[in-house]
This record gives structure tokens, C-alpha cells and sequence, in this order.
């Protein structure tokens, strides 16, 4: 069994920020994942302060991952499937390969589930990569600022991203794909001049070299743009909190102390995109950094030096 002080399962950016602040507090440790962090499919973002030209998901992850391991933290390709509390270490986690991990304190930093539009994987894939297939206006919409944007969601929602890419550009089509909206929706539609498409929504297409996206409706109508923003379903990945016990607010989110991170459950802790509803990058490499510290806090008082 591999023992630590600090086990951290998810090697996103809450992840590896709250590893490099634990392992510069000289705490044994490790960090554990399944590859699947959401931010290794990001192909640029600007929003992350200091990279003024971008960084792409994939090198963002990695240059976190040596800067963490740097001072000490051990980072271990492995799918978590069980956790409990044992009366001895702390907490004992197995992975699906039959390896067994026990530590002081845990972050669940695990991140979220979210759904994919229904299209060929490798045709999505390269929409990511040509930046004409957007998930995160917050992320991209200045990107697109002056373009033709088509959002795309079910009913109000839908219509709320469409009223969000305005801040951007004039030129908002919104697409929600047979769901009707609010009647008071569509007045706020109707003031913003935005234009609304609510039959079912056939296929995509794209050379996604050009510039030139095209969703095509049921009823044969083709609506060109310049790029495409989807609003998808999402959920935290919370199945380990729950077999602690960790408590989940009305939207599936984990309860934590907004000062340190800790969960309902005494010595767990839960940041980014698994604790609350505020996706963004640099809010999960502060709350992994204050998840870190809180821990080393709790270590040194359990330890009579706090």
C-alpha cells in the first residue's frame, strides 16, 4: 500500500494546484487520476492570467503536472473505485488496477460528466481544434466578437446563451432544436434582435477549415455561421463523495466551506468543477490552492504544532 499525507484524486487544474501547494508544505503527495481531466480538450484559452498569447488545454496540464512534481508530488495514472475512511491511516482508496492508496486527508477534485453534441467524434474532435465548436462563452466568446455566432440549446436555455453571445456580436442566431420558449423570453429575444430557429435540428456541417459551420434543420433550412456555441447538460462527478457522505446543494454540487474547501465530512475536501457551478479555470486553480493550504493547516494542528 502506498501511504501519504495528502491524497488528491483528479489531475485537473484544482487538482494540481492543490498538490503543488501541499508539497510545498513538505507533505508526502499524491495525486491520482484516470486521464479523463476536461481540461486537457481545451485547444486555447486566453483566460488564464500570464499567457497572454493562449495555452492550450494539453500544455497547461502538463506544465502544472512538473511544476508540482517539482516539489515532490507523485502523480499515478489510476481509476479510483473505492474509498472509505479507515480508522488507522485516515483514508483508504483501491483503484480498478487492484492498487491500494491510504492518506491523512483527501481532495476529491474530480471534475464534471458533461454531454457531447450528437455528431462523428472525429468531426467534433476537429471542430475543438479549428476553435469553430465552442462550449464556454466565458472562455471564447471574444474570440468571435463582430462574427455570425449560432447558440445553440434547449429552450430558455438556449435562449440565455443567445442573449449572453450579444455582448460580442450583433449578429446571434439561436437554434433550441424543437423546444419552444417562455413567452417572456421571447420578448427578450425579440428586443435583442435575435433570430430563432425551433425546429429539430438534422445534422452539422463544416469543413472547419474556412470558417464556414452550417447547421441544417429538419425542414431542409441551412443556417451559416462563423462558429457554433452548444449549451450541454453537465454533472459533478460525485460519486466517491457520496460514498463518504459528502453533502450535494439542490443543483448536484458538493457543500464546501467557501474559506477552505473542506466538505461536509471531516478531512475531505472537494474543488473545482466537482464542488459548485462556476467553471472556470482560474477559479479551480485558487480553490485546489486553498484546499492545500487549509489541509496543511489541519495536518500541523492535529499534530500539536498548529
Amino acid at each position: 500500500m502506498t501511504e501519504a499525507d495528502i491524497a488528491i484524486v483528479g489531475a485537473g487544474p484544482a487538482g494540481l494546484s492543490a498538490a503543488l501547494y501541499a508539497a510545498r508544505f513538505c507533505r508526502s503527495t499524491l495525486v491520482l487520476h484516470d486521464g479523463s481531466a476536461r481540461a486537457a480538450r481545451i485547444p486555447r484559452t486566453r483566460n488564464v492570467p500570464g499567457f497572454e498569447s493562449g495555452i492550450t488545454g494539453p500544455s497547461l496540464i502538463a506544465r502544472m503536472s512538473r511544476h508540482a512534481a517539482k516539489y515532490g508530488a507523485k502523480i499515478v495514472e489510476a481509476h479510483i473505485s473505492r474509498l472509505y475512511r479507515s480508522p488507522s491511516s485516515g483514508f483508504e482508496l483501491k483503484s480498478e488496477e487492484g492498487d491500494s492508496y491510504s492518506a491523512r486527508a483527501l481532495i476529491l477534485a474530480t471534475g464534471l460528466e458533461c454531454n457531447s453534441i450528437p455528431i462523428d467524434d472525429r468531426l467534433h474532435a476537429r471542430a475543438i481544434r479549428r476553435g469553430v465548436l465552442r462550449y464556454c462563452p466565458v472562455c471564447d466568446g471574444y474570440e468571435h466578437r463582430g462574427k455570425v455566432i449560432i447558440a445553440y440549446g434547449k429552450g430558455d436555455k438556449g435562449a440565455g446563451l443567445a442573449l449572453m453571445m450579444k455582448q460580442w456580436t450583433s449578429d446571434v442566431i439561436l437554434c433550441t432544436d424543437g423546444e419552444l420558449v417562455t413567452p417572456e423570453m421571447q420578448t427578450r429575444l425579440e428586443d435583442a434582435n435575435i433570430r430563432m430557429w425551433t425546429d429539430k435540428i438534422a445534422k452539422l456541417e463544416g469543413d472547419f477549415h474556412g470558417g464556414l459551420q452550417r447547421i441544417v434543420l429538419a425542414t431542409g433550412v441551412k443556417i451559416d455561421c462563423d462558429a457554433m456555441f452548444f449549451t450541454t447538460e453537465c454533472a459533478q462527478r460525485s460519486d466517491l463523495g457520496d460514498r463518504l457522505g459528502c453533502k450535494r446543494d439542490e443543483k448536484g454540487g458538493a457543500v464546501t466551506d467557501p474559506l477552505t474547501e473542506e466538505s461536509s465530512v471531516p478531512g475531505v475536501y472537494i474543488a473545482g468543477d466537482a464542488s459548485r457551478d462556476v467553471l472556470l479555470l482560474a477559479v479551480a486553480i485558487g480553490e485546489g490552492a486553498k484546499a492545500g493550504v487549509a489541509i496543511n493547516k489541519a495536518l500541523l494542528k492535529e499534530d500539536g504544532l498548529g
